[in-house]
C-alpha cells in the first residue's frame, strides 16, 4: 500500500474520530458549572490544540504502521488512540471527572510507553508524541483537580 494512502488512513481515522467525538460533546452547560483551576484554558485553545496533536498522532501512527503494523509500538499506539477516544465520554457524557481521571492517567502511561519503545526504531514518531505528552500531562492535572474540586 502506498505510503500517501497510509497517512490519509491515519489521518482520517484520528481526525475523522477527534472531529466526530467533538461534534457530540456539550462543554456548556454542566462543563460550565464546574469549579474549574484558574489554569484552565479557554474554550477556544481545545479545538485548535487536539487538531494539531491529532495531526501529529496520525502521523506517528502511520510511520509506526509501515515500520511495524504488528508490533509492540502500534499496539501502544492503538491502546493510546482507544483511550483519548474514551475519555471524552467519560468525562462529558458520563460527567464523572473522578472516572475520567483514570483514563487519562492510563493514556499518559501509554503515551510515555510509545515514546520510550519507539525511541530507538523511530525518534521521529517518538518526538511527535512529545507534545501530546506535555498536553495530555497538563490536562491530567487540570483534570485531577477538577475532580477534586467538584
Amino acid at each position: 500500500m502506498s505510503p500517501i494512502i497510509i497517512y490519509g488512513v491515519f489521518l482520517l481515522i484520528v481526525l475523522g474520530g477527534g472531529l466526530f467525538l467533538g461534534s457530540q460533546t456539550e462543554t456548556t452547560g454542566w462543563y460550565e458549572t464546574l469549579n474549574k483551576p484558574s489554569f484552565t484554558p479557554p474554550n477556544w485553545l481545545f479545538p485548535v490544540a487536539w487538531t494539531i496533536l491529532y495531526v501529529l498522532i496520525a502521523i506517528a501512527g502511520a510511520r509506526t504502521f509501515m515500520r511495524a503494523p504488528t508490533g509492540a509500538a502500534m499496539t501502544i499506539w492503538v491502546v493510546a488512540l482507544i483511550l483519548n477516544f474514551a475519555w471524552t465520554p467519560v468525562f462529558f457524557m458520563a460527567q464523572r471527572p473522578d472516572l475520567a481521571l483514570i483514563v487519562i492517567g492510563l493514556l499518559l502511561l501509554s503515551i510515555v510507553a510509545f515514546i520510550a519503545i519507539s525511541w530507538s526504531p523511530d525518534r521521529i514518531a517518538a518526538l511527535l508524541f512529545a507534545p501530546y505528552a506535555i498536553w495530555v500531562g497538563y490536562a491530567t492535572v487540570l483534570n485531577a483537580t477538577i475532580a477534586a474540586n467538584n
